[in-house]
């Protein structure tokens, strides 16, 4: 008998957990004679008889829905669609990156330069300033 009522509860929790996911995916225009979030109370607070009520008045039967509840394809369309490519595999990203190396590459050198030749004209004055007698 134990087992019987096992069966039954689980029953009754695999019917509110399928009124619960049917009830939140349904389009708006698919919920009849109360708002959706009544409806989910209802469903919750009341398993079994929320569960029959949604699926006897809460939404439109299956024969009168307009969609299907999976879009229809011709089985081509993935297929035809450009793939994304991985930054990775990208010639353009890569060859941006070459670009971008390349100048911070060219800035650094020429920061360097000016600082090569800074100093060496600071050394040139001090050079100069030893060479001279002192007065």
């Amino acid at each position: 008998m134990a087992r019987l009522y096992g069966l039954l509860f689980l029953a009754q929790v695999v019917l509110a957990i399928f009124a619960l996911i049917s009830c939140l995916s349904a389009e708006e225009g698919e919920i009849r004679a109360l708002p959706r979030i009544a409806w989910v109370l209802i469903i919750l607070f009341f398993p079994l008889i929320g569960s029959i009520a949604w699926f006897a008045a809460g939404r439109e039967p299956t024969a009168r829905r307009s969609g299907t509840a999976w879009p229809v394809g011709n089985g081509f369309s993935e297929r035809n669609r450009p793939r994304p490519v991985a930054p990775d595999d990208d010639p353009a990203f890569l060859s941006s990156l070459a670009d971008r190396a390349r100048r911070e590459d060219q800035e650094r050198l020429r920061r360097w330069e000016e600082d090569l030749r800074r100093r060496e004209e600071e050394l040139r004055r001090q050079d100069g300033d030893r060479d001279r007698p002192e007065v």
